[in-house]
C-alpha cells in the first residue's frame, strides 16, 4: 500500500490495481496536464494537475465503495476506472479536446483504445480485470459506471472542491463525506438516500457559483481560444495528428507550437500573456438564433467576414460562441418520501440557477487591443448583433458589452 499526501483530502491510501497502476505512462502523463488549462491566467496558484485529481477521484471512490458495501472484482474495477478516468484528456485538458474530436470522433472518456496496449493492459489484466469493461465504466457505462461518469460522480465531487482551493475562490465547497456516504442504488439508478435534496443541490450550486467565476472567465476563455486556434494551425501545418496531440502534455504542445512559424505568435502571446482583448461581450439575447447553431465551418467563415468588413487579417480575430448553457447536475436523483425523483422536478433552486446560467452566458468576439474598435464595430454589423435591445452600454467607438461585465 501507498500512502499520499494530498492537499484537498490529506492521506490518501493506495492499494491494489490502483498502486500497480500510478507509475504507468498514461498515469504520469497526467502530472504534466494541469487541471484547469488557460485558467492559470487568471488565479496564478490554481497549478494542480490532472494526476492529483485522479487521486482525489480515487479516493472518493473508494470511500463510496465502502458505503455501498461493494467488494471484491467489482469494486477493483472501479477503483482502475476512477483513477484512469482522465487518461484521454488532451494537453491543456478541456481547452482542446473540441480539435481532437473533429479530426478523431473521441472525447476524452472514451479511452478504449488507450487501456488496451501497453502497461496499463498489463496491469490490468494481471489483476484479472477485463480492459474494454474498465473504458466503459470511464464512459459511465453500467449501474457503477455511474459511480465514476454521472450526474453524482465523484469525478464532479472532486474537482470542485480542489478547482475552489487552488484557485482560492470560496464557491466550491461542498461535503464530500456527506456526499458520497449518502449515495444508494435504487433499482440501478444512482440516488441520494431520504432527506438530501439540500446535500444534492449544494452539488448544483457550487458548480453554478464556480462557472462564471473560474471555468468561464472572459480571460481563461480567450486564452483558451487563442490556444486552440494555434492548435489548429499546428495540425494543419505539420505531419503531427490529433491522435498525436492526444499523448501530448502541456509542454509537449507549447514547444511544438513555439517551433512552427505559423504557430509561434500564439505561443509567444500565451507565453507573455499578451492575450487578445473582448472587442464584443454580448448577451444571450442579443444573438440571433442562427448563431447560437453555427458549426465550426460557420464560425470560420464568419471570422473572414469580420476580417473583411474590418480591414484587418483574419488571424486578428476569434470568434468565440459558447455551446448552451446546460447543467447536468439538476438530474441528479434524490429519495423522496420512499420515490425517486430528479432534483429538477424537486428544488425550487433549479429554475433560479437556469435563469442565472442564461444570463451569464456571452457571445466573444477577440481581437488584439490595437483592433479591438473596428473590430467590434465589424463585428456587430457582420453577426447582426441586436446590442440594443439588450442591457448595454458603449465603452469606446464601436465597443460594446454588457453593464455588469466590467471590474
Amino acid at each position: 500500500m501507498t500512502t499520499i499526501k494530498d492537499s484537498v483530502h490529506d492521506h490518501i491510501a493506495v492499494e491494489g490495481v490502483a498502486e500497480a497502476l500510478l507509475e504507468t505512462p498514461p498515469v504520469q502523463r497526467l502530472r504534466h496536464v494541469k487541471q484547469l488549462g488557460t485558467v492559470t491566467m487568471v488565479y496564478p496558484s490554481a497549478n494542480h494537475t490532472r494526476f492529483e485529481h485522479s487521486l482525489g477521484v480515487y479516493h472518493l471512490a473508494n470511500r463510496a465503495l465502502s458505503h455501498l458495501g461493494i467488494e471484491g472484482q467489482q469494486a477493483e474495477r472501479v477503483r482502475a476506472a476512477a483513477l484512469l478516468h482522465d487518461v484521454g484528456h488532451s494537453p491543456y485538458s478541456h481547452n482542446v479536446e473540441e480539435v481532437v474530436y473533429r479530426e478523431t470522433g473521441k472525447y476524452h472518456d472514451d479511452v478504449h483504445e488507450l487501456l488496451d496496449t501497453g502497461e496499463v493492459a498489463r496491469v490490468l489484466t494481471d489483476h484479472g480485470l477485463n480492459t474494454d469493461r474498465v473504458a466503459d465504466m470511464v464512459a459511465g457505462d453500467g449501474e457503477l459506471g455511474q459511480l465514476v461518469s454521472g450526474e453524482l460522480d465523484v469525478d464532479r465531487m472532486d474537482y470542485l472542491v480542489r478547482d475552489a482551493h487552488h484557485t482560492g475562490v470560496p464557491y466550491g465547497t461542498i461535503d464530500t463525506e456527506r456526499l458520497v456516504r449518502e449515495l444508494r442504488f435504487v433499482d440501478g439508478e444512482l440516488v441520494l438516500d431520504e432527506g438530501n435534496v439540500q446535500t444534492a443541490e449544494s452539488l448544483l450550486l457550487a458548480r453554478a457559483l464556480m462557472n462564471p467565476t473560474v471555468y468561464q472567465h472572459h480571460v481563461a476563455r480567450i486564452a483558451k481560444s487563442m490556444l486552440r486556434r494555434g492548435t489548429e494551425r499546428l495540425l494543419a501545418a505539420t505531419n503531427f495528428t490529433a491522435s498525436d496531440l492526444r499523448r501530448w502534455d502541456d509542454s509537449d504542445l507549447l514547444v511544438r507550437l513555439r517551433q512552427c512559424d505559423e504557430t509561434d505568435q500564439f505561443a509567444r502571446r500565451l507565453t507573455r500573456r499578451d492575450l487578445f482583448k473582448r472587442a464584443v461581450w454580448a448577451e444571450w439575447t442579443a444573438v440571433p438564433d442562427e448563431l447560437l447553431e453555427a458549426d465550426h465551418r460557420d464560425v470560420r467563415a464568419m471570422e473572414y467576414s469580420i476580417a473583411d468588413a474590418a480591414g484587418v487579417d483574419a488571424d486578428a480575430i476569434i470568434l468565440d460562441i459558447p455551446s448552451e448553457p446546460s447543467m447536468t447536475e439538476s438530474s441528479s436523483r434524490v429519495l423522496v418520501n420512499g420515490e425517486v425523483r430528479r432534483l429538477g422536478e424537486q428544488s425550487t433552486l433549479v429554475n433560479a440557477i437556469r435563469a442565472a446560467q442564461r444570463d451569464q452566458w456571452r457571445l466573444g468576439v477577440y481581437a488584439p487591443e490595437s483592433k479591438r474598435e473596428q473590430v467590434g464595430d465589424a463585428a456587430i454589423r457582420e453577426l447582426g448583433l441586436d446590442l440594443d435591445g439588450a442591457r448595454v452600454r458603449e465603452v469606446r467607438p464601436g465597443v460594446h458589452a454588457t453593464l455588469d461585465e466590467f471590474n
